[in-house]
C-alpha cells in the first residue's frame, strides 16, 4: 500500500524560502521517479517539478531557477526547495509519481501561502 506524506509548508513573505518534504512508502523508492504538484484555489493541479531515479530533473517554466527538487534514497524522501517565493506560488503542494492522475492515491498535501 502506497503512502505519501508531505510536510514543510507554511506562511512566508514574498521573496522568502521554504523546504518541502515528502516521505514515500510502499514503493521501491530508489528506482522510482517522483514529482511535486500544486493546486491553487479554483485551479487544476499542475506538475511543478520531477526527478528521475538517477536524479535527472525537470521544472515548470515559472519555477525554473527558484525551485530545486532533490531526493534522499536512504530516507525515502523527496524534497522541494523553494526560493524567491511569489504570491502566485500559493497553493497546496503534493508529491506523487510523474503522470499521476486524480484517481490515484494522494497524500494530504501541505499548504504554502505567500503573502505579498
Amino acid at each position: 500500500q502506497v503512502q505519501l506524506v508531505e510536510s514543510g509548508g507554511g506562511l512566508v513573505q514574498a521573496g522568502g524560502s521554504l523546504r518541502l518534504s515528502c516521505v514515500a512508502s510502499g514503493y521501491i523508492f530508489r528506482i522510482s521517479a517522483f514529482g511535486w504538484y500544486r493546486q491553487a484555489p479554483g485551479k487544476q493541479r499542475e506538475s511543478v517539478a520531477t526527478i528521475t531515479s538517477i536524479g535527472s530533473t525537470n521544472y515548470l517554466d515559472s519555477v525554473k531557477g527558484r525551485f530545486t527538487i532533490s531526493r534522499d534514497n536512504a530516507k525515502n524522501t523527496v524534497y522541494l526547495q523553494m526560493n524567491s517565493l511569489k504570491s502566485e506560488d500559493t497553493a497546496v503542494y503534493y508529491c506523487n509519481k510523474p503522470g499521476a492522475r486524480d484517481s490515484d492515491s494522494w497524500g494530504q498535501g501541505t499548504q504554502v501561502t505567500v503573502s505579498s
